[in-house]
């Protein structure tokens, strides 16, 4: 069976929007924002032992991105966050736009992300997916 669930984050500038899916055990998250969504990166990561702490959960993703994208980076930590504290495989897509943005923009996106990747985890954790 399939189960999804929608987020979105609560500020009125720069939202972002994610869904995810689980798919048997694993985790599927997709996530856009701003003028243009679109998929610019996904990373696909798998959980394992700490290196340093065998006995705690970390994840090793590979990450594929389009030229020009500069999702990587931010679809890498979602990937390999979600999947060592759910302890299961997840792939993470992710294309957000906003012309122009600062730095500051990209800093106010990035944790926007951030928090997408805690509500994920928080849903999971919970089982809180539509049945």
């Amino acid at each position: 069976m399939v189960q999804r669930i929608a987020f979105r984050t609560p500020e009125p500038d720069y939202v972002v929007e994610a869904e995810a899916v689980r798919i048997g055990p694993d985790i599927l998250v997709y996530v856009w924002g701003g003028e243009r969504p679109h998929i610019g990166a996904a990373a696909a990561a798998q959980p394992r032992p700490s290196l340093a702490d065998p006995s705690k959960t970390s994840a090793t993703a590979s990450v594929l991105s389009y030229v020009g994208h500069k999702e990587d980076d931010l679809t890498k930590e979602m990937a390999e966050a979600i999947s060592a504290r759910c302890k299961t495989n997840v792939v993470v897509t992710a294309g957000i736009h906003w012309d122009e943005l600062s730095s500051g923009g990209i800093e106010v996106v990035v944790d926007r992300c951030r928090e997408i990747t805690e509500m994920v985890i928080d849903a999971i954790q919970r089982d809180r997916f539509d049945r």
